[in-house]
């Protein structure tokens, strides 16, 4: 090789690799956590990671609300900066979410469960107070309600709320709720749809016989504008139902919460919403929370064991916490205590727990 050549290569392969040192520096240069997944969780882990940020002299995690669905899918999109370290849930992951992860190469899956939170149907306080049966949910909302012949379903005739119960209102049924990727959506479809669906013997005999047409009797909503799908906002639900005190909106115990001079929560089956009535699961329409955590991201993304010690500290998840003040309600001790071992030891699931 002639010494020109030579130079030639030597310039070429120097380009090279500085391009690839420039490629996998972009890959890693992340110096911040990054957060997706449920709007319900979303106000808490807010106030976790500006915590952290604030003590630590760290980057603030970056929090983003997606839903628990749309969280899901990114998480377990892969490994790697480019995709989130953490999901909120405000459900289980799924089985075939859980699955999803394996087959990208998320194997190692920490689930933190953080506490409990209600799914409150709530009205303006302008409005009159409603008590409600999971039965007047599940025949105001289904897609799909008895018929007058036995065993058979027709499609939801029942316009007002009067129709489905002679002792509410007689006002439009006009629901404003969440869509299908929002774990609250999921968590009301199995508490309080399916909770009134079971009321009625032959349906509830279906989940033995024929699970699948069960479930899709008990959760699918109706599509004739009775049910309104409001995005993952749920402050958007509470601003809806001030200027509309007929309406109804579906969201979580910590909106309400923090709304309390503008909506009310409906009691459900004579119970109203309350931080106790949850707690001690007197309350029917109750859900427990979750984040997820990529063990593989721990050590790679800076302060990822740092944002878990905060959010599973008793200052913050603690039944005298800062948590608690935002509407979350905490895990009883015994099992707050375990579940912070767990996470500080970065303990991963076994992919069981999807199943339950």
């Amino acid at each position: 090789m002639n010494q020109r050549k030579k130079f030639t290569a030597i310039c070429s392969l120097a380009l090279f690799a500085a391009a690839s040192v420039t490629a996998t520096s972009s890959a890693v240069a992340r110096d911040s956590i990054e957060v997706v997944g449920s709007s319900t969780v979303y106000p808490f882990s807010t106030v976790v990671a500006e915590r952290y940020g604030r003590s630590s002299g760290k980057p603030t995690p970056k929090i983003e609300s997606t839903g628990s669905g749309g969280g899901m899918k990114l998480f377990c999109g892969g490994v790697g900066t480019k995709y989130p370290d953490i999901t909120n849930s405000s459900r289980r992951i799924k089985a075939s979410e859980f699955q999803q992860c394996q087959d990208n190469g998320v194997k190692e899956i920490i689930e933190v469960q953080i506490g409990f939170d209600g799914i409150v149907i709530a009205n303006s306080v302008e409005a009159e107070l409603l008590n409600l049966d999971r039965k007047d949910i599940f025949l105001a909302l289904a897609a799909k309600v008895p018929g007058p012949n036995a065993g058979e379903l027709i499609d939801n005739p029942y316009k007002t709320w009067r129709d489905v119960n002679p002792a509410l209102p007689d006002t439009a049924i006009e629901v404003l709720g969440p869509p299908p990727t929002s774990g609250t959506r999921d968590a009301f479809a199995e508490l309080g749809m399916e909770g009134g669906c079971k009321k009625f013997d032959w349906i509830a005999a279906l989940k033995s016989s024929d699970k699948s047409r069960y479930k899709s009797v008990c959760h699918t909503i109706r599509e004739d504008g009775a049910y309104i799908e409001a995005g993952e906002n749920d402050n958007l639900i509470v601003q809806k139902l001030e200027a509309n005190p007929e309406a109804l909106g579906v969201f979580g115990f910590s909106f309400l919460d923090q709304n309390a001079d503008k909506v009310q929560g409906s009691m459900i089956e004579s119970v109203a919403p309350t931080f106790d009535s949850i707690a001690d699961k007197s309350y029917p329409i109750s859900r427990p929370l979750f984040f997820y955590v990529k063990k593989a991201h721990v050590g790679v993304v800076p302060g990822i064991a740092g944002y878990l010690n905060e959010f599973t500290s008793e200052k913050a998840w603690g039944e005298e916490g800062y948590l608690a003040e935002k509407g979350m309600i905490p895990l009883p001790t015994k099992m707050r205590r375990a579940m912070a071992e767990n996470t500080r030891n970065l303990v991963p699931m076994t992919g069981k727990e999807a199943l339950k």
